[in-house]
């Protein structure tokens, strides 16, 4: 078998003349070793047998010593599907967002509900259907027919789960699926994300989630709303109930992060549901405040396909009053140094067009103003401040960073021994 250093190296010989190059290489076998380390020492699961690494475990017999068993130089990037939903106003972050957060490898599903005005829809479809490497791709769609999305509503979760199937019918050739808002902001790279990914099992499910739902059953599980947004036209809020209900005994509640990157497989399971929980929760969930925060994580956590398989965290740097209420902090240069210290590869919540960004863009992304971040798949010219990335090359070139150290310092540890099987749907 091939050394372990063999199997982490960057995908791009230009890459070579970069000074993190061996800081990045010994901090991906460190990381990757210790990932084994986790794996092995954990109780064999769904997750040990599905996972891409199990390949590495299988003996050596004589007959492989006589007939090598070729291996892959580096495991295949995987690709990521993302939504990136906004409102009134937002036409123009959901448009940096998405510049923020392209690569060819992924695929794009952009949403502006139906409270922002038509021609600020129209716009943003122009801009999407005239980009020119939108365009030759392919992989940005944008939902012309626009969902009401009501806040604290289950709309949201009908939105999410409409953005899914259209990214598992148009082309379910992906591994994750990241929900992110027109207030959120990448602090890695897409490379950095790819590199760092291609390492970890396909089914993990990264949702930050507990059971100890605490004040949160008298508050959110025993009310019953209506959300308008089911039936009207118009933008309100939900209204109440008088009568109240009991919590359900037919599965156990669970709540988190709204926030999260869900397997390709979960997602399946979420839209086809075929031993019928996820609709039996999705019906409960129709009249639960605040459903964003807890429909997927009572799925998954009642799943036994799938409980096994949550990694506690929602890959987000956020900032809460300590106890939270009910929004966080808006984030400014003040708050560069923390975001960049939690590891996390996306943080929110940003004001529009805030300096921070700028300054996320010029020291994280490297990406200048208008353009797209640079990746290994950027063959362009350069000269007079042309965009390199509206030339398309080979899309499994990574060139990751030291977005790509910090995002393994964190799955690390998440994966580690006391922080991955001992936070699983508890």
């Amino acid at each position: 078998m091939k050394s372990l250093s063999s199997f982490i190296h960057l995908r791009s010989p230009a890459a070579m003349e970069r000074k993190w190059l061996l800081p990045l290489a010994i901090g991906s076998s460190i990381s990757l070793l210790l990932l084994f380390l986790t794996t092995l020492s954990a109780p064999l699961s769904p997750l040990l047998l599905l996972s891409p690494f199990s390949s590495l475990y299988s003996p050596v017999f004589v007959e492989s010593k006589l007939h090598p068993t070729p291996y892959p130089a580096f495991p295949s990037p995987p690709r990521l599907a993302y939504l990136i939903s906004g409102s009134i106003g937002d036409g123009n972050m959901l448009k940096r967002t998405l510049e923020a957060l392209y690569h060819p490898r992924n695929r794009y599903v952009v949403h502006l509900d139906l409270e922002a005005p038509e021609d600020e829809r129209a716009a943003l479809k122009e801009y999407v259907d005239r980009h020119p490497v939108f365009t030759k791709v392919g992989n940005v769609r944008m939902i012309v027919k626009a969902n009401l999305v009501t806040y604290r509503g289950p709309t949201m979760v009908a939105n999410t789960l409409h953005a899914a199937a259209i990214l598992l019918r148009e082309g379910g050739d992906w591994d994750w699926f990241i929900n992110l808002s027109a207030s959120d902001y990448p602090l890695v790279t897409q490379d950095d994300l790819l590199h760092t990914f291609s390492y970890l099992p396909r089914d993990l499910n990264f949702i930050d989630h507990t059971s100890n739902i605490g004040w949160k059953e008298f508050q959110r599980a025993k009310p019953i709303i209506i959300d308008p947004g089911l039936y009207m036209l118009k933008k309100g809020d939900v209204f109440w109930i008088p009568q109240r209900r009991s919590v359900p005994t037919a599965f156990k509640l669970f709540t988190g992060s709204a926030w999260m990157a869900l397997s390709r497989s979960f997602i399946d399971y979420c839209i086809w549901g075929w031993d019928n929980l996820p609709r039996t929760v999705l019906m409960y969930y129709a009249n639960f405040i605040s459903s964003p925060e807890g429909y997927f994580h009572t799925v998954i956590c009642n799943a036994k396909e799938f409980r096994n398989t949550t990694v506690n965290h929602d890959l987000h740097f956020i900032s809460w009053d300590n106890p939270p209420k009910q929004h966080p902090h808006y984030l400014t240069i003040n708050d560069m140094a923390s975001m960049i210290d939690s590891n996390a590869p996306f943080a929110r919540k940003f004001p529009r067009d805030d300096p921070v960004l700028d300054k996320i863009d010029a020291e994280l992304l490297f990406r200048s103003p208008g353009m797209l971040v640079p990746g290994g798949w950027c063959i362009g010219p350069r000269e007079n401040g042309s965009d390199p990335c509206l030339v398309v090359g080979n899309t499994t070139l990574l060139r990751p960073g030291p977005g790509a150290i910090r995002l393994e310092r964190l799955t690390v540890s998440l994966l580690s021994e006391e922080n991955f099987r001992p936070r699983q749907c508890k």
